[in-house]
């Protein structure tokens, strides 16, 4: 469990229970020596006092010359009656203790008589008590200030590693003329590890800028092709043409559209770098929908799907049309590609669309899985990669929209799109 919580805590949970062993054992420590110090003194005491009583007091036939707190007793001396709990004791001296009273028992046997001196231990035990209750404060005191130095420690420790953490998450690091972390730290370790996070981040500065590179130029460098294409499908649209071959034609010249709006997204997603905001554009949600259902409703009913596109809700947001057409297109055709029969329908509301379809559906354990690269449900359908859901995913990233998926019953998807407000 400790090893779950943050450094910083681990350091004030380390240094306290440090600090708590410590204390405890030195507390545990006084406390032992305490009580053997007091059995040695007091043995020692009696004893003398019991040698002054035996050959100085009783000779001379004298009371024993005792303290207030401090008693006499022989088993053969009725003036000095051994009480019978003191006659089965050993030798020597012990502690005894009767309720809340506790007593110093010294035993001497001589020629088969007992002699005992019972002292009380009340001051003793008073003073005893002080001691240990000032023992028991300073053990306190001295976790509470471990607790409190060890949270000073642990913050004036863990501020260069916070004030890096947070260096490495702004998103300037990855800008190309972001100046180098391990500079404004000292040699150490948290230099070291600043050092470390140069290296990752030039690596991955490279890495982005050769695949925004390589993404551009292909962009670009495919328009032209395009143009070309779609400018001899226009050619051939006014030219007659037998039934075949204008259907052909159409499918040409569809699949070349779709290739080139692909393509200006890509130029746009790489165009923009990971530093800068959402791009911003003037198309409505209803407008974007337009377009999308005159383009893909009679490619629904062409397969035999009842299509309707339905308008629960006003959005008058300002989208990018290229990127807003992107997202509505690859959720469209998704549905096209796994439903056989049924319905699929658009469903415009306030701040967002929804794709519904009746197709068989996206198991739960699945539909995280749905949205990353080359993955594919497991009725793959068509000549797809499985990078349509993937696209729509980083669109919905880089604008500040959310995607998700749900089963609908009794069977089907619902692919929700929550669109933010894109700057005009």
């Amino acid at each position: 469990m400790i090893a779950k919580q943050p450094l910083a805590r681990r350091i004030v949970i380390a240094f306290t229970l440090t600090t708590l062993v410590v204390s405890g054992a030195f507390a545990l420590s006084i406390v032992a020596v305490v009580h053997f110090i007091e059995e040695q003194l007091v043995s020692e005491a009696l004893s003398r006092e019991m040698d002054t009583v035996l050959s100085e007091d009783l000779p001379r036939g004298q009371p024993p010359k005792l303290d207030a707190s401090t008693r006499f007793f022989a088993s053969h001396l009725p003036r000095y009656a051994l009480p019978e709990g003191l006659a089965a004791l050993d030798e020597g001296f012990t502690e005894l203790v009767r309720g809340d009273e506790a007593y110093y028992v010294y035993v001497r046997d001589i020629a088969g008589e007992r002699y005992v001196l019972v002292e009380d231990q009340h001051e003793f035990e008073a003073r005893e008590n002080v001691l240990f209750n000032v023992v028991l404060a300073g053990f306190l005191l001295s976790v509470v200030g471990a607790w409190g130095l060890g949270w000073l420690m642990a913050q004036r420790v863990m501020a260069p590693v916070t004030r890096l953490a947070q260096q490495v998450r702004h998103r300037d690091q990855l800008h190309p003329l972001a100046p180098p972390l391990a500079l404004q730290y000292p040699d150490d370790e948290v230099g070291h590890l600043a050092a470390a996070f140069d290296s990752t981040l030039g690596q991955l500065r490279q890495t982005l800028e050769r695949e925004r590179l390589f993404t551009s130029d292909v962009s670009h460098e495919l328009r032209t092709p395009l143009m070309v294409i779609l400018g001899a499908c226009e050619l051939l649209d006014q030219a007659e043409l037998p039934a075949p071959a204008r259907q052909k034609t159409v499918r040409v010249q569809r699949a070349a559209q779709e290739m080139h709006e692909l393509v200006q997204t890509f130029l746009l997603l790489a165009r923009a770098r990971p530093e800068t905001s959402a791009l911003g554009g003037n198309a409505t949600l209803a407008r974007v929908a337009q377009e999308q259902v005159e383009r893909w409703a009679p490619l629904l009913r062409e397969k035999g799907l009842h299509f309707e596109c339905v308008e629960e809700g006003h959005d008058s947001g300002l989208y990018n049309l290229t990127l807003l057409g992107t997202v509505m297109s690859n959720l469209l055709r998704n549905a096209l590609h796994y439903t056989e029969s049924g319905v699929v329908r658009l469903v415009l509301g306030h701040g967002g669309f929804r794709v519904e379809d009746s197709g068989p559906g996206i198991p739960l354990e699945q539909q995280e899985r749905m949205f990353q690269p080359f993955v594919r449900g497991c009725e793959a359908r068509g000549e797809g990669l499985g990078l349509g859901l993937s696209l729509v995913k980083r669109i919905c990233a880089h604008q500040g929209w959310t995607v998700s998926v749900q089963q609908l019953p009794p069977q089907g998807s619902c692919f929700q799109v929550v669109l933010g407000s894109d700057p005009a």
